[in-house]
């Protein structure tokens, strides 16, 4: 299995309605994609801004390309992001799970 993971920040105050975003749009778009396993969202506040991190597991590679298209390393945005993303990060990081309990 993989873990994809993205991360974005935003102001402060667009953080409540993001994290509701994520949730009403974001997680149901990964999980409609068949050998998604999960998906979490972290969150943190700093100084500058809230960071988000979204990491989506994935039972394979072509699981992933379903979802992201065939550069798999490029990031996928919607179109509601730029209402809220202080910055747009090109690329994404994937970690092959090789140990996990349970």
């Amino acid at each position: 299995m993989i873990i994809r993971m993205w991360h974005g920040r935003v102001p402060h105050e667009k953080a409540d309605a993001y994290r509701e975003f994520l949730n009403a749009r974001a997680i149901p778009d990964y999980r409609s994609v068949a050998g998604n396993v999960d998906v979490r969202i972290l969150e943190r506040r700093e100084e500058d801004a809230t960071h988000f991190i979204t990491m989506t597991t994935w039972e394979s590679l072509d699981a992933i390309r379903a979802f992201a298209g065939d550069d798999i390393e490029i990031a996928k945005y919607y179109a509601e992001d730029s209402g809220f993303l202080l910055e747009f990060e090109e690329r994404v990081v994937h970690y092959e799970i090789v140990g996990q309990d349970g």
